[in-house]
């Protein structure tokens, strides 16, 4: 399971920065309803404890006037006719008078033992201006107040009140007076704040961050606009022929102020730079082919003279010296090796040069039975087979080039197996594209020659003496031609398997 930062790190740039200002704000939210809440807190309870105090010595002076014999004991007085002089709702008279704060809680302990004359809970709804009601304490709410001390000051929670801040009173005949005042409206006031602070925490973080998605959109945008030249710039065929690199950061983005417009600034110069660079190396290119072209197209003519002299010097019927007929023959034959180099590195040059080929319908069929009719007569020691489609396929290019890529591909199979190696060429149809293989099973390619099987004048023996095979132009021909054509060729070999596939577009 990913970590969160490594989640984080996973994202998007803006998406980053808006989880990371939310979550400030949250951070910066949670501070402020703490503070803000423990701050209430302290001041309501406060607030209840001076209410406590109050109530504490309101209830040690009612326990002197209930000692004091005479008018001033604690009976109630009796009420003017007319008025309220009975409690309801389960209530009884008060053992104090009037005043008294509503929910106000009075416990006299003697001995352990509640003293049930002088305890209870004062009601205001019950109380009238001449009379003070209080409710009676059940066994298990005077159970929760049997462990309070003198001068201790607790919070209990009561069944059916709910929180007390509660004090014990020794009175002066020994008994133990509690005296409470409810924590209800603290609670209620806390509760309240706290839902309150939650629900604009929450409120205020979804809008910074739906505010700051669009604004941080905004402000990224020339970041994008950057993102957009280079992916244009990975799309261009960098690697072949002229490159037209006019694309750039708009100057809107290149201001040196800021970081995004470092960021463009720095690659339109290096896109000047490679630019510059590729303009170079095609004009070096051009000169390159110009001189192949031009060296080959030359030498065409010399080379045909030397083979034509050669020829006739080997048939002519004078009489020649045996050492001297071999060297003759010795110099047409490599004129006709030269002659054949001479022809690869021109077409090569051609195809570089983008020179366009002819394009009409070609039978790749007929092609595939030719080449391998061809390559059965020049070598007799190999086993060649077909792998063909009963119906004809067709392709579209110069019929010329295409027998000359599987020509080269049979000549390459049969130059670097040995005698007795099977050779298969076979046509798969594949919709719009046609896959035509030559397999053979012979001992495969060298692991480090592989990656440069295409690259011109390469080997496997680097000695390139005329007895290892070829020029090492042959594949290299194929890969242009079957390019020109808008295809591809690869291989996949290893011992006892070698696969070329060239794929062209199906007519």
């Amino acid at each position: 399971m990913a970590s969160p930062t490594s989640w984080l790190r996973s994202r998007t740039l803006r998406s980053r920065l808006v989880l990371t200002t939310s979550a400030l704000l949250v951070a910066v939210g949670l501070v402020i309803a703490i503070v803000t809440t423990v701050a209430l807190y302290l001041s309501l309870m406060g607030q209840a404890r001076d209410q406590l105090a109050q109530t504490v010595e309101r209830s040690q002076r009612n326990a002197e006037d209930a000692d004091r014999p005479g008018p001033g004991s604690g009976d109630l007085p009796t009420p003017p006719d007319g008025a309220d002089s009975t409690c309801v709702d389960g209530t009884v008279p008060a053992f104090g008078g009037p005043g008294q704060v509503d929910g106000a809680l009075y416990a006299q302990f003697s001995d352990g033992e509640l003293v049930s004359g002088q305890s209870g809970v004062f009601d205001d709804e019950n109380s009238t201006a001449r009379l003070a009601c209080v409710r009676p304490l059940t066994t298990a709410q005077s159970g929760e107040l049997g462990d309070v001390t003198d001068g201790q000051e607790l919070r209990v929670d009561l069944p059916g009140l709910g929180q007390y801040l509660v004090e014990g009173t020794a009175l002066s005949d020994g008994s133990l007076q509690v005296t409470g005042v409810p924590l209800a409206d603290v609670n209620h006031t806390l509760l309240t704040v706290v839902g309150v602070e939650a629900a604009v925490v929450l409120v205020g973080v979804a809008a910074a961050g739906v505010a700051g998605s669009v604004l941080v959109r905004r402000d990224l945008a020339p970041l994008q606009r950057v993102a957009n030249t280079a992916a244009k710039v990975s799309e261009l065929e960098l690697d072949r022929g002229a490159v037209d690199l006019s694309l750039r950061v708009p100057d809107a983005d290149t201001d040196e102020g800021t970081e995004v417009g470092k960021v463009g600034l720095a690659l339109n110069r290096m896109l000047d730079n490679v630019g510059s660079a590729l303009e170079a190396r095609h004009t070096s290119e051009q000169r390159v082919r110009h001189f192949v072209a031009d060296a080959s197209h030359e030498l065409r003519t010399p080379l045909a003279a030397i083979r034509g002299y050669s020829e006739l010097t080997r048939r002519s019927g004078d009489q020649v010296p045996p050492d001297v007929a071999h060297a003759m023959g010795r110099v047409e034959s490599e004129a006709v090796r030269m002659t054949g180099l001479v022809e690869d590195l021109l077409l090569l040059a051609r195809l570089d040069s983008g020179r366009p080929l002819d394009r009409e319908p070609v039978d790749l069929t007929m092609t595939v039975l030719d080449a391998v009719s061809d390559a059965q007569v020049a070598g007799r020691d190999h086993v060649w087979r077909l792998d063909l489609p009963e119906d004809a396929v067709e392709v579209v290019g110069d019929p010329g080039r295409l027998h000359q890529v599987l020509t080269n591909l049979l000549a390459n199979a049969r130059t670097h197996t040995p005698p007795g190696t099977t050779v298969t060429v076979g046509i798969v149809p594949d919709g719009e594209r046609t896959h035509v293989d030559v397999v053979d099973d012979g001992p495969g390619i060298a692991p480090d020659v592989l990656p440069r099987v295409f690259e011109r004048f390469a080997r496997a023996d680097s000695s390139r003496s005329r007895a290892a095979g070829s020029t090492g132009l042959g594949l290299a021909i194929v890969q242009a031609v079957v390019a020109s054509h808008g295809g591809t060729v690869s291989v996949d070999s290893r011992p006892g398997r070698t696969a070329f596939r060239v794929t062209l577009p199906t007519a």
